[in-house]
């Protein structure tokens, strides 16, 4: 390699996620305070560096992003975009590959002092283009929920079709008919009554407790029709 081709050949390769979870119907992100250079200090979306000797792809890489940085294991992962250019890191021309994680609040670990969790709509300042990354994700998650699966996501195992139609309903911002939303759940096909389970509901009448199917645990049930 001549030096020419040495002057072009350095890009910094990296992946970014954008971790979404719900706080009390909210949808907020996952963000971790930087520990170097550059934005020491700053909160951004959780990141890091490809490990070509220890990474098999770009997934895996993310899925260690998320171990390391963030104490986050098990979360619902998929690439979102790339995000490349001169620009968006004042260390050199870089490549960021980006993924959407979904993972329920109590999934999350114990409140660390590098780590916080904001509603969506005020991230406040992020570097690097994590603004754009974000607001690409949220894009890709309220566009999903349309016609698939995807809220499913922000649960543990088990919940009831009310508890859901509130998550449909927070992502879309809008409200959805009952009757239309029990419909379109059950032409998913993705859920199942846990039996015997009932969710107490104070001064209603309990409600049915269900969870994913195993075929839908790490894969979307799809509609070809919108809510």
């Amino acid at each position: 390699m001549n030096q020419s081709e040495t002057a072009h050949a350095h890009v910094l390769t990296s992946v970014d996620v954008v971790v979404l979870t719900l706080v009390e119907g909210v949808l907020s992100v996952v963000l971790v305070q930087r520990a170097h250079a550059p934005f020491a200090g700053v909160w951004a979306l959780p990141g890091g560096y490809i490990h070509a000797d220890e990474d098999a792809d770009a997934h895996a890489s993310a899925v260690r992003v998320l171990r390391t940085k963030a104490g986050i294991e098990g979360a619902y992962l998929e690439q979102l975009a790339t995000f490349t250019g001169p620009a968006r890191d004042p260390r050199g021309w870089s490549v960021a590959i980006a993924y959407c994680a979904l993972v329920p609040q109590e999934r999350l670990p114990v409140q660390r002092s590098d780590m916080k969790i904001v509603p969506v709509d005020a991230p406040g300042q992020l570097p690097f283009d994590h603004g754009l990354i974000l607001q690409a994700a949220l894009a890709r998650v309220r566009s999903k929920s349309q016609y698939s699966s995807l809220p499913v996501h922000f649960f543990g195992e088990t919940f009831t079709l009310p508890q859901l139609q509130l998550v449909y309903e927070g992502i879309l911002g809008e409200s959805l008919n009952k009757v239309s939303f029990r419909r379109k759940m059950d032409e998913l096909g993705m859920l199942e009554p846990v039996p015997g389970e009932m969710l107490a509901g104070g001064a209603h009448r309990p409600a049915q407790l269900h969870r994913v199917r195993p075929a839908f645990r790490r894969q979307l049930a799809l509609s070809v029709r919108g809510l």
